[in-house]
């Protein structure tokens, strides 16, 4: 299954992310995505069903058995919303590349908050992702990794 790249900007390695929970993969394998400046919407990376959905972060079901967590930023939670556009509801069915959240990474800044947007596949093993587009310039849609 293809992971599209839910915004604009430069992947790094899951490893390479600013907060342990992910680096770590305890959430799950992914890769963390260095947002392009100004506004922008953070789309859904696949087709499937929201399971939740939060100001900073969502979780998309994909083929009623895969999660991927898209997590908008590192310490977002603390902004309580303030800077986030909610644009989908959860339980909505969602193609790939609907607007889920807009945002502007510009706007977060403070201590402690990093915009590095972080999509990882829930509940799966370390390193199971394949081609991850680590190293690169993405666009919003352009392929991400494979589960």
């Amino acid at each position: 299954m293809q992971i599209l790249a839910p915004c604009a900007g430069h992947v790094i390695a899951m490893r390479d992310v600013d907060d342990p929970v992910f680096s770590e993969q305890i959430v799950g394998p992914g890769v963390g995505i260095e947002p392009l400046a100004g506004p922008a919407q953070i789309l859904a990376p696949a087709d499937g069903r929201l399971l939740k959905v939060d100001p900073h972060a969502f979780i998309l079901m994909v083929d009623d058995s895969v999660g991927i967590l898209v997590h908008i930023g590192i310490n977002t939670v603390q902004l309580h919303g303030d800077g986030f556009e909610v644009l989908a509801s959860r339980g909505d069915s969602v193609s790939a590349g609907t607007p889920i959240v807009a945002w502007n990474p510009d706007d977060i800044d403070q201590p402690g908050v990093s915009t590095t947007v972080v999509v990882a596949v829930m509940d799966h093993a370390p390193d199971s992702v394949t081609g991850a587009a680590v190293g690169a310039d993405v666009a919003v849609g352009d392929p991400l990794f494979t589960v």
